[in-house]
Parts: C-alpha cells; structure tokens; sequence
C-alpha cells in the first residue's frame, strides 16, 4: 500500500468518523473527482503542457533592456559584447530553427502522452474503486448470511442442551454444537473486520477528508454487458489500451527528438534587434566621424554549422536506439493484452459456469429446508433437522454469494480492459 494510502486509512479508522453511505456509481464518481493519484497525475499533465510553451519560447521575441553605463578614458570599448550606453535593448527570435522546430513537435507529443497517463491513472483508480467496493459488499452480504447461522446454530445448541440433560443425547454432542457456533461467531467477526478494511480503504481510494468515512450500500446491479466473442474482446481491448497509446506516442515523440538531433547540422536563421542610448562623455564625437545619441538595427542571424562534432552522432544513436526499443515494447505489449484480453474472457465464462451451479446447489438446499418444515408439520422431522438444514442453506447460500462477486469482479475487469468500464457503471 501506498504511503498517502496508509496516512488515509489510519484517518478513516479515527474515532467518532462521519459515515456516508455510497453506491457504486457515487464511490466511482467521487474517486474521479477526490482521488490523490488522479490529482497528481493532472499535475503532471500540466507540467508536460508547460513544457510545450518552454519550447516554443525561442520562436517568441525575447526582449532584453538594460545598461552599459561607464566612463570611458580613450577610445570608448565594449562592454560584454556592447559599446557602453546609458540604455540599451536586445531582442532576438528564431524564424528558421528545424532543430527547434522538432523539439517543439516533441514537447507537444509528450504533453499529448501525459493526457494518455492521466487517463490511465483514472482508470486504475476506477478498476482499483470497484474492486474494493465489491470486495466490502461481498463482505456484508457474507457477514449477514453469517449472522443467520450464528442464530441457528444457536437454537440447536439449546435444543441439544436440552436432550443432553434429558440423557437422549451424548455430552459430546454439546460440544459439537458448541464448537460450530464458536466457528460461526469466529466466521462473522473476520467478516466484520474485513468489511471495515475494505471501507477504509475505499475511503481513501474516494480522497475524503479526515473524519469522514465511506460505508457501501448492498444493492443489486443489473449484469454488466460483456463483448460477445473473444476475438471482440481482443479487438476492443487493443482499441481502449492507454498502454499502448502512450508508448505509440512516446515512439512519436521520440521520432522528432531523432530529427532534433539530425536538424543540429542544418543552419539556422534569427532575427535580432538592438537599441541604444550614448552619451558623449564615452568620447565618441572624438574617436568616430559623427556622433548619433539615439541608434538601432535590426536584421537576421545566419548560422551554418561547418563541424558539428561527434557528440551529434551519439545523440542521434542514442534517440534512435531508444526508437528501436519502444518498437519492442510496443510490440510485446500488444501481445500481452491481447493474452490478457482472452484469458479474462474465459474468467467471465468460467465464472458464469461457477455461478449457475451455485444457483442449482443453493435450490436444492431450499427444497431441502421445504420438505422437512412439511415433515415437522407432520411430526416426521425435528427442529434439529429444519435448523440443520438452513445451516446447509446458508453455506450453499454463501457459495453463491461468492460464485456471484467473482462473476462480477471479472466482469468488470475485462470491461476495464475493453474500456467500457466508466460507461457500464454510469
């Protein structure tokens, strides 16, 4: 767990904490508004698009005034590079720079990557904002159920109690009845605790603040639509992929840094200005012709590179090996979510398989529990064996509440990977 995470969940657990119901589309709308990772993910992002005017700067007129004030004892001489002047002013803009040019393409790209990392932590945060809130549900449909059998074993403690002392029972029976109620208690408690962490933690998945604390609210969803074939599947994940979004855009950013390295060679064109203001006591009307107090020019800056050296190459070679290798990765990575893609598909049908047997298994145990209340009306059957029977209900029931959250859980997995996610909730 994260640092942030860890501070988050020991806030939520504070005493005297402010509870507020949430349902799944509540919990997903608030972690894409509160979440910590998804704010510092749009900071970064602001960075990046930063990053673009740094590199446009060049190509804008930058503006410098100032002073070389001095006296001057002979023949007046510069001063860093200008004549000594009461005022002077620079100004220079690039007009014809490709290596700018391509730098600026690249700031531009990595800014459009930092928008696909954005969206890739929001929807990390969303996937990791209902798995937690399915696992606190899964957890309070359990613990409810585990409840119930709390209850009946607790009438068949007293039932067989009653026959131990009526001697029509074995002492070793109690214990038995004792010893399940003891599990079932034990069950619940571990239920309990377990709902509370997973809140805690989706609190904090939700960003709120110190003394509030999120509490899932057990609803039944509509089933969540699925891509009708693997292959679908396939195609719509590689489709919704950021991960491979962002490398095809590293690769593209990285393309105009190749041609930013290359560009070193080829020259480049300026446009400069300058103003300024003399004064006689440099003694200018005595060393030159005449004398001007107010002068200027403006013109272009042509530069062509004779040698550039062969720190030109190894930057080409660098940006270029880097190339080749998001190649790579951009390849490996488009395999792997394609074997994802499918392997998640078959966890769905897996879990469609699992669910409906559970859905058989707990049927059976409820025509179980009908059949021996007629018998009981009847006088055929004891209480013992109704309240038997419901304990073997309700862990058929627990079965299925398990088989149905692994259903929905792997559901809406591969609907992040298809990223249909968000439109499936909402």
């Amino acid at each position: 767990m994260r640092g942030f995470e860890i501070a988050l969940v020991l806030a939520a657990c504070a005493t005297g904490a402010q509870v507020r119901d949430v349902t799944l589309k509540q919990a997903v709308d608030l972690a894409t508004q509160q979440n910590p990772e998804i704010a510092m993910a749009r900071l970064d992002q602001r960075k990046a698009d930063a990053a673009v005017q740094v590199a446009r700067a060049p190509f804008v007129p930058q503006i410098a005034a100032g002073s070389g004030l001095a006296y001057s004892n002979g023949i007046p001489m510069s001063i860093e590079g200008a004549t000594p002047s009461i005022v002077q002013a620079q100004a220079t803009q690039a007009i014809f720079n490709r290596q700018l040019t391509n730098m600026v393409a690249a700031a531009r790209e990595n800014a459009r990557g930092a928008a696909i990392d954005t969206s890739t932590k929001r929807g990390q945060v969303v996937l990791r904002t209902v798995q937690t809130y399915l696992q606190a549900e899964h957890d309070a449909r359990m613990a409810e159920t585990v409840r119930k059998q709390v209850e009946s074993l607790e009438k068949i403690l007293q039932t067989v109690s009653l026959r131990v002392s009526d001697g029509r029972e074995l002492p070793i029976e109690a214990k038995r009845a004792r010893l399940d109620l003891a599990r079932s208690r034990q069950r619940l408690e571990s239920l309990e605790a377990s709902r509370e962490y997973a809140e805690d933690l989706l609190s904090a998945l939700l960003g709120m603040e110190e003394g509030e604390r999120a509490r899932v609210v057990v609803e039944d969803r509509p089933a969540a639509a699925t891509p009708p074939s693997e292959e679908a599947c396939v195609e719509a994940a590689l489709a919704a992929s950021t991960e491979v979004r962002r490398l095809e855009s590293a690769l593209t950013a990285k393309g105009f840094e190749v041609r930013a390295q290359k560009a070193a060679r080829l020259p480049h064109v300026d446009l400069v200005a300058q103003y300024a203001l003399l004064g006689r006591f440099n003694n200018y009307d005595e060393f030159f012709k005449t004398f001007q107090r107010n002068n200027g020019q403006i013109g272009v800056s042509f530069v062509v590179p004779i040698f550039a050296g062969p720190g030109v190459n190894a930057q080409v070679f660098q940006a270029t090996s880097d190339v080749a290798r998001l190649r790579l990765e951009l390849a490996s990575t488009r395999d792997r979510i394609a074997i994802e893609a499918r392997h998640s598909f078959q966890e769905v049908k897996q879990a469609e398989s699992a669910r409906d047997v559970a859905r058989l298994d707990l049927d059976v145990a409820r025509d179980q529990v009908s059949v021996l209340l007629a018998q009981m009306e009847e006088g055929r059957a004891s209480l013992r064996q109704v309240e038997e029977a419901r304990i073997a209900e309700d862990a058929k029931w627990l079965a299925f509440i398990d088989s149905n959250y692994a259903l929905e859980t792997a559901r809406y997995s591969l609907l992040h990977q298809t990223g249909d996610l968000l439109a499936a909730i909402k």
